[in-house]
């Protein structure tokens, strides 16, 4: 049915229900499916997190434990529905906690806004930023920062910058420091109450207005955060690695490691998939903790095709004095505050369960997350391959795909203990 439904957000949940199992055929416990997922005291609440909620979509919410992070033990709490991804996290923590842990190093914190304007002017004009400009737009947002400068952050730079290619477009841009918060919406409010003053003041002054008119086009911040940036490293001695080489030696683990780390840093093909595996932890943080998991990602990507070519966000090193060493580096813009970060209940405890970092301390531990599951793929790929350990894990999920008994269950557990694991041979297994 191709009718358009008209003024469906102003109908009540029940109203959106039904109408919904009218127009689209939808089972007659359609209701009664939504309504187990609905918690009954803070749905209120998980309701005005956004438009036209029905129910709730649940994820596991896991722990990671040992992470040991500049010298400080952590227990990660990750949000993720794949099988193997918390395991995974886990046995790596555990054992580079044993072999140093990770070390982060923040380089910036620094986040950046936009206005987008037309002017049909020359771009020596903005060699430097026009006389008394700044000046104008700060005092424009003064209301805005002034809270925000008391915590020590703000608007911290100003430069206009033409767009490649493009002649008369350019973007007047802002970097942001917002400390702990996460910032999108202090950016934003900002970029808009510039837009007035900005367009006043280049078609007021008669050396821009010679050129004609500017006009602003657009004004929102960028997820592209070059400089709030975090590296997180291991390193640890070759021999050490006998742990993950799966009756390898260890050098030639640490060989076949590096190799395949340099292939991702060489083929688009395999970059994407070893990256997935980064985000697989680093997402499961972001997620955990209320952040916006799809802002680290579109940045991160963005990343990885710095120098024009998509590559791996991580690389290898093996030194002349026989030290392994991993190193992923992220442009990773998180908060503590605002947000859902306090709002959710599940995303307030996660912090918590942190010890309530600072966003600093939490991009160290989202990335050193992505660096764990990105450690533990690789090793598992050039030994025992991938499937192995993931499948063992999506035992449990298979078995109840299949409706299989508790004792079924219980059986192929212990058959599969020494046997690799597909659909088919489960399916093959419970019909026996």
């Amino acid at each position: 049915m191709n009718q358009i439904i008209k003024g469906f957000s102003k109908l009540s949940r029940g109203e959106k229900t039904e109408i919904l199992k009218k127009h689209f055929h939808l089972p007659e416990n359609f209701s009664e499916i939504l309504e187990t997922f609905r918690h009954p005291e803070q749905q209120e609440l998980f309701d005005d997190f956004s438009e036209n909620t029905l129910s709730n979509f649940y994820l596991p919410f896991g722990v990671a434990p040992n992470f040991l992070i500049n010298d400080k033990m952590y227990v990660v709490p990750m949000v993720v529905e794949e099988s193997s991804v918390v395991a995974a996290a886990s046995r790596a923590a555990s054992f580079w906690a044993k072999n140093g842990g990770f070390k982060t190093n923040i380089h910036n914190t620094l986040k950046k806004g936009h206005i987008w304007f037309k002017w049909d002017g020359p771009k020596s004009f903005f060699e430097e930023l026009p006389e008394g400009l700044e000046e104008i737009l700060r005092e424009a947002v003064t209301p805005l920062t002034v809270n925000m400068e008391k915590r020590g952050g703000g608007i911290q730079t100003m430069e206009i910058i033409p767009l490649d290619g493009e002649y008369g477009i350019f973007q007047l841009q802002i970097g942001f420091e917002t400390v702990d918060s996460m910032g999108a919406n202090f950016i934003n409010s900002c970029l808009e109450e510039m837009k007035e003053p900005l367009k006043a003041y280049f078609n007021t002054n008669k050396d821009f207005k010679q050129y004609g008119d500017t006009e602003i086009i657009m004004a929102i911040l960028s997820n592209y955060t070059t400089e709030c940036l975090v590296t997180t490293s291991v390193e640890c001695p070759i021999e050490a690695l006998s742990a993950y080489s799966a009756g390898l030696e260890p050098a030639e683990f640490a060989q076949k490691f590096k190799q395949a780390t340099d292939i991702a840093l060489s083929d688009t093909s395999r970059a994407v998939t070893h990256n997935k595996g980064i985000f697989n932890g680093t997402d499961a943080v972001v997620i955990a903790t209320g952040n916006d998991f799809r802002a680290a990602e579109a940045a991160g990507h963005a990343w990885a095709s710095k120098d024009g070519r998509y590559r791996s966000l991580s690389a290898c090193e093996i030194t002349d004095n026989a030290t392994f060493r991993m190193v992923l580096t992220l442009p990773l813009a998180l908060g503590t505050v605002g947000g859902l970060t306090r709002l959710h209940p599940m995303a307030a405890l996660a912090l918590e369960m942190l010890g309530n970092p600072s966003a600093s301390e939490l991009m160290g531990i989202a990335a050193a997350a992505g660096l764990a599951n990105n450690f533990s793929a690789v090793a598992s790929l050039v030994t025992t391959g991938i499937q192995k350990g993931h499948m063992k894990l999506h035992l449990s999920n298979l078995l109840k795909s299949l409706n299989a008994t508790e004792e079924e269950q219980k059986a192929a557990m212990e058959h599969f203990k020494d046997e690799t694991v597909s659909a088919l041979k489960v399916k093959e297994f419970l019909k026996r």
